[in-house]
């Protein structure tokens, strides 16, 4: 089946050589401002209106150049698209688990398959290539947030949950880095669960939130797209913190007790409320002026007045 997007039915290879994750406009709920005039973010021009809902657990969305909206429903094994004016429809079913997802700057689309215990990347003709499934010979945990920079290198976590955790052949969590071409990199072993992950405007900053730990870590991007420098950016996040997106001025969205907005400092700026628990956030639409949200069973989408930095 093809897309309107473009993409056809997947047919799956392995990437070689590797050595190594309803119903619309429900509700408008009106918004707190956003960010003080003297702050780098601005406050959104319009309520947070919800999109889609009646899902089991929606996360991870992605904006795709092509005028369309990824996230993913993974408790029922599959992928959903929203185009605006129009209902969610189901993109891909029998999706592997799907979790974090992102476009590249050719408009392939990057899934983390928690199932598989791998990630992959979807072309226009709905090829779909293995980037990573191994680390040192065995599988991975099961991958979850994804970045990828304007350079081609693709950055993901890869914690466990749940019954994941009782099948994990790794004795680490891990966060990695899949150069445009080369093997699998591993870049940390934090202590707790790594979770989201986002790069600063420039691309030379990578940031990971921590589930366990309740922080986000950031390292330095060398221009070899290799990882560096490991630091405790933000700490003491309420809630759980999950998906990360940032804006082009640099300040930091995390996916948590609402939306926490941190300035490149990490201090907090302001806090998004929702009236679901967030699991990610991610910038799309008109000059990626639109903050969509995914939060337990829907999606929500705020105008703002700043643009997203990817």
């Amino acid at each position: 089946m093809t897309h309107a997007s473009g993409f056809r039915a997947a047919t799956v290879r392995e990437r070689s050589p590797l050595r190594s994750k309803t119903s619309l406009l429900c509700a408008c709920l009106p918004l707190w401002c956003l960010f003080p005039a003297t702050a780098h973010a601005q406050e959104p021009t319009t309520a947070v209106s919800k999109i889609a809902a009646g899902y089991r657990f929606t996360e991870d969305a992605a904006w795709s150049k092509d005028g369309f909206l990824i996230f993913s429903d993974t408790p029922n094994d599959r992928l959903l698209k929203w185009v605006p004016g129009r209902m969610a429809e189901v993109f891909r079913e029998n999706a592997n688990g799907p979790a974090g997802n992102a476009f590249d700057v050719q408009g392939r689309l990057y899934t983390c398959e928690t199932r598989p215990r791998r990630v992959t990347r979807t072309d226009r003709n709905g090829r779909v290539e293995v980037l990573a499934d191994r680390w040192e010979g065995k599988r991975l945990n099961a991958p979850a947030g994804i970045v990828v920079s304007k350079a081609g290198h693709v950055y993901f976590t890869d914690p466990a949950f749940g019954y994941q955790s009782d099948q994990r052949e790794l004795d680490f969590y891990g966060v990695y880095h899949v150069p445009p071409k080369g093997p699998i990199k591993l870049v940390a072993k934090p202590a707790g669960r790594p979770n989201g992950i986002a790069l600063s405007p420039n691309g030379r900053i990578l940031y990971v939130a921590n589930t366990d730990e309740k922080n986000v870590r950031a390292y330095d991007v060398d221009r070899n797209g290799d990882a560096s420098n490991e630091r405790i950016l933000v700490s003491g996040i309420g809630g759980v913190p999950g998906g990360l997106a940032v804006d082009d001025k640099g300040n930091l969205y995390i996916a948590a007790n609402g939306i926490a907005i941190y300035s490149p400092e990490g201090t907090l700026i302001h806090t998004l409320e929702v009236h679901e628990r967030p699991s990610s956030c991610a910038f799309g639409e008109a000059e990626e002026k639109t903050l969509f949200v995914t939060a337990q069973g829907s999606v929500y989408r705020a105008r703002l007045d700043v643009k997203g930095a990817n």
